[in-house]
């Protein structure tokens, strides 16, 4: 396919198989299919998605707030199957296997908020293990939603939220169908568990899709509320309306089991409530 040739403009979007030669993009929130087949020739890039890039795991893009770089990694659209199989080692009742599309691709932290970004945004540290790259934690599924409110309100554009479990499960599992991304089982030297404390984001191995401590060092809030599975709805799931308990996955450095951090464990907490082992990774809420 012959690319469309754009010269010297000033632009406010990327558009797919299109070279681009001398241009200015001043970006909010790109869909990441747009850069398929595109080239850019000594362009430049403003705005708060100012940084971005293709290498082995995919697309990237990157924004910085207040001299705090996070980078977002673009999950393209899909379909998984979500849960365990029957034959999966220490498989829970909640966990039944079931086809789940996600249909619009999105952008995903490529690691846990950091203590870091989120001193810069509320001006304080929760944290007990404080370290600047460890992932924030004593933070409440309610605390992290006043986090990206106030971030979403600073800087233009920004619609960061939670993903949903089926996103986080899709992202985590990276093409997989084992119990965990790795294969079959983890040892400690893939995943911080058995651990004293958390440790700095990217101490780990990432995953197929460029996304680091899925599994280990902090439970992630997810935005769902806790409850069985509705395997009627197949595309974009985004849980039940209602409940008590707010989903969180991927395990922590506490515990003594891999078992309770495989791709499809599930559990949950009351929103309020925080611990020292659960943390968040944000997302960019999809494109309508």
């Amino acid at each position: 396919m012959s690319k469309r040739i754009v010269k010297g403009n000033s632009l406010k979007e990327v558009e797919a198989n299109t070279k681009y030669m001398g241009c200015t993009f001043y970006l909010g929130c790109v869909d990441g299919e747009n850069f398929t087949g595109t080239e850019f020739d000594n362009c430049s890039f403003r705005g708060w998605f100012n940084d971005w890039g293709r290498d082995e795991y995919g697309l990237w893009m990157a924004f910085t707030y207040k001299n705090v770089r996070q980078v977002m990694r673009w999950i393209r659209p899909g379909t998984f199957m979500m849960g365990s199989p029957e034959t999966e080692e220490y498989r829970q009742e909640g966990e039944v296997q079931h086809q789940v599309t996600i249909s619009k691709g999105f952008w995903l932290a490529e690691t846990a908020c950091t203590q870091e970004l989120w001193e810069a945004v509320m001006e304080s540290n929760p944290s007990k293990f404080k370290s600047d790259k460890n992932p924030v934690e004593m933070v409440s599924w309610n605390d992290c939603s006043v986090f990206m409110e106030k971030l979403n309100e600073e800087v233009l554009d920004l619609e960061l939220c939670l993903p949903t479990e089926a996103q986080w499960e899709y992202a985590c599992r990276a093409g997989t169908t084992t119990a965990f991304s790795f294969g079959k089982s983890i040892t400690t030297n893939q995943v911080n568990y058995r651990g004293e404390s958390t440790v700095e984001v990217k101490s780990f191995e990432c995953n197929n899709w460029g996304l680091y401590e899925m599994h280990g060092n902090v439970w992630e809030w997810c935005s769902d509320w806790y409850d069985e599975y509705d395997i009627s709805v197949t595309t974009d799931p985004v849980g039940a309306i209602s409940g008590s308990v707010r989903i969180f996955r991927g395990g922590s450095w506490g515990l003594s089991s891999s078992w309770l951090m495989r791709s499809a464990y599930r559990s949950g907490l009351m929103p309020g409530y925080c611990l020292d082992i659960i943390g968040f990774r944000f997302c960019l809420r999809s494109e309508k």
